[in-house]
């Protein structure tokens, strides 16, 4: 393939741990600190099935993802992708949806973070969406300096998260209780099936990092390396803290929506509550330093393309980091935050928008996996696997988005 300027703008500086953190910081949300308690209130004991066998149907995305970043590194990720495969008008749109995605995200994203610190310091709405902006900013400004900062940053961050939640876990084993799992199935099949559609939102976030993937170091080796070995420890943690959220009975009443909390609670008492916030601020930077790198490349990829503004595509002229991309993401996530501040939109109309562009952005990267990778035995099963369970589920995630956007403060 001839080599583009798309191609040759970013050098390869991401290695693999960096890479697996890249990934992991994109896919754990703040969901881990609210849906297993959801889950289990709504299925009981059996949500641990349901959480066993979506850490099984996620695999043929992670592989898909992988496989395609292998053959195709390029900073234009998922619309790369389906631009090869079906044109200009189909790629354009998917780059489209993700960019306009991650600044109306954004802000859901660090007010997120910041409400579990406002309720630990009795903080008013002012101090929490400034700190919203403090934690978004912050991330943005540390890209202008490169993958390489950002993604030893990241790599650090990411070390953070599992660390406390595995200090979660293995304070939560001595108050373990095997009555907990009986009933095993209180509320029947359907329910676990429902609670299947509501997990599908805790194991997206493998398509941010297909635009970085130009900066992979060896992409050919690393690229499913990394998704493989971060799909492995997003699986391990979720399936831990459900687990261990029912055997706990850390749910129910009151307790589901901060279901994290209550279990380290057990424990460690009220310092349980400052370490699950502590937790959610470094998922929310971890995410927003995933999501903010790609955004950023995406625009500058559109306007590579010439459907962008030509300042998108601007370069910082020492780092060659797209500042003109970072610039976009700025002055959208300023705009949509004093939106949300100010009342004119709520939580639950904004999240509606980003939830819709992320599912497009999946169904467009699943029919390119079914064109491209279909000399590959393995890249076509999964590619199709793929596009047959996210179709199936996508009559349920109006429902699965509600129970999100209603069960805690904050979305994924």
């Amino acid at each position: 393939m001839k080599q583009t300027p798309v191609q040759s703008a970013f050098q390869e500086i991401l290695s693999l741990p960096q890479i697996v953190a890249l990934y992991v910081g994109a896919v754990v949300g703040s969901g881990i600190l609210l849906i297993p308690g959801l889950t289990a209130e709504l299925a009981g004991p059996a949500s641990i099935l349901a959480w066993l066998v979506m850490s099984i149907l996620v695999l043929p995305m992670v592989i898909t993802m992988g496989l395609l970043s292998v053959r195709h590194p390029h900073s234009g990720g998922v619309s790369h992708f389906v631009r090869l495969a079906y044109g200009d008008r189909f790629g354009n749109a998917v780059g489209w949806f993700f960019l306009l995605s991650v600044p109306i995200g954004g802000p859901i994203l660090g007010v997120t973070g910041a409400k579990y610190f406002a309720i630990l310091m009795h903080w008013g709405d002012s101090e929490t969406y400034m700190m919203a902006a403090l934690i978004f900013f912050i991330v943005l400004l540390m890209n202008v300096f490169g993958l390489q900062l950002a993604g030893k940053v990241q790599t650090i961050v990411v070390s953070l998260i599992i660390a406390i939640l595995l200090l979660a876990i293995f304070t939560a084993i001595p108050h373990y209780d095997a009555a907990n799992f009986t009933p095993f199935m209180p509320n029947g099949w359907y329910s676990v099936m429902q609670t299947a559609v509501l997990l599908f939102w805790c194991f997206i976030g493998w398509e941010a990092v297909t635009h970085l993937s130009q900066e992979f170091v060896n992409p050919q080796k690393n690229a499913i390396r990394g998704v493989l070995w971060s799909a492995g420890v997003v699986a391990l943690l979720y399936f831990a803290v459900a687990f261990l959220t029912v055997a706990t009975h850390s749910y129910g009443s009151q307790k589901s929506a901060a279901s994290l909390s209550v279990m380290v609670q057990l424990s460690l008492g009220p310092i349980g509550g400052w370490i699950v916030a502590v937790t959610a601020l470094f998922i929310c930077i971890a995410s927003a330093n995933a999501y903010g790198s790609a955004a950023s490349r995406i625009a500058y990829s559109l306007a590579q393309e010439g459907i962008a503004p030509k300042w998108f595509g601007i370069l910082h002229p020492k780092y060659k980091t797209p500042i003109g991309g970072l610039t976009f993401i700025s002055m959208a996530f300023i705009v949509v935050l004093i939106l949300l501040a100010s009342g004119v939109i709520s939580f639950a109309q904004l999240i509606q928008l980003p939830n819709a562009t992320f599912f497009a952005t999946y169904i467009g990267g699943c029919f390119a996996g079914v064109r491209l990778l279909r000399d590959s035995r393995l890249g076509k099963l999964c590619a199709w696997i793929s596009l047959i369970v996210s179709f199936g589920l996508y009559p349920f995630l109006g429902w699965a988005i509600y129970r999100t956007k209603t069960g805690a403060p904050g979305g994924r």
